[in-house]
């Protein structure tokens, strides 16, 4: 579904890799640090490939894996539903990135470009 991220009624799901290792407590915490600006869902159920599967089924701009990597150095891999594209951010970076890319003024400005 191609809305616009900042129309898209949930802007990004955060994902674990696996319910083990600590991945869930990160996931938990990264969904707690942007839960009060935007609408998150927090999904640890079936495979990585289904969970990206039902995101990109509602519209969710960005999905947000959490790996055992990001025990280690603090980052995450983010996933751009319109171009696939995946890129690793800092995980301090995303609330940021969420804003920039979901939030009603860059829809106002791209409209009005």
């Amino acid at each position: 579904m191609r809305i616009p991220a900042p129309l898209a009624p949930v802007k990004a799901a955060v994902l674990p890799l696996v319910k083990k290792d600590g991945l869930p407590e990160i996931a938990r915490s990264i969904v707690d640090a942007l839960k009060f600006d935007h609408n998150v869902q927090y999904d640890e159920k079936d495979s990585i490939g289904k969970r990206y599967r039902r995101q990109d089924a509602i519209g969710t701009p960005f999905c947000i894996t959490v790996d055992h990597t990001s025990g280690e150095d603090g980052t995450v891999t983010i996933r751009r539903r319109d171009t696939m594209a995946q890129e690793r951010v800092a995980i301090s970076d995303l609330p940021a990135i969420i804003a920039k890319e979901c939030g009603l003024r860059t829809l106002l400005e791209r409209l009005n470009g």
